[in-house]
């Protein structure tokens, strides 16, 4: 059971605060999601807190994004653009931090490909990118205790140390 006050990462909203834990009439947490504009407090039940995962500890944040110039990119390809987002928006709401960011550098990769041949990327390429990146970020910095902004800032230091190391 989490404790008022920790981080956990909620399948649909992301990275969300606990502010209590309701008992009647049945067992909920009250959630806050942090990063939004407007964050609205939302319930969910303690019976199903299986969906729900801690955040990342520090030391493991630090090692994703020491790992990030060398970890390999997503593979999965479907006949549709639509069935790929339809399989990386599953992996985004219930994979981990990691599976986030392998998902940013993948379509990080494709956007970069797709543009190498003249061509402007599928929209849905953006929208994974976006919600891919957005997840991840916010996991990594209450993780590492920054701002999004700094995080963004380690992962850009660690490709240029890996370019100049090449």
């Amino acid at each position: 059971m989490y404790s008022v006050g920790e981080y956990i990462v909620h399948p649909g909203q992301g990275v969300c605060r606990v502010e209590g834990l309701v008992q009647e009439p049945r067992e909920v947490y009250q959630l806050l999601p942090i990063g939004q504009r407007h964050p609205m407090r939302i319930t969910y039940p303690v019976a199903l807190e299986e969906n729900l995962r801690p955040v990342l500890s520090h030391d493991e944040a630090v090692a994703i994004i020491e790992q990030y110039p060398t970890m390999s990119v997503d593979t999965f390809v479907a006949k549709s653009n639509a069935l790929e987002e339809e399989h990386f928006k599953q992996e985004i709401r219930h994979g981990s931090c990691e599976d986030s960011v392998r998902i940013v550098k993948t379509f990080r990769r494709r956007i970069a490909e797709t543009r190498a041949r003249n061509k402007k990327p599928p929209v849905v390429y953006e929208r994974i990118l976006k919600q891919a990146s957005q997840r991840s970020l916010e996991e990594l910095s209450v993780a590492l205790e920054m701002t999004t902004d700094d995080v963004r800032m380690l992962f850009e230091s660690k490709l240029d140390e890996d370019v100049s190391s090449n």
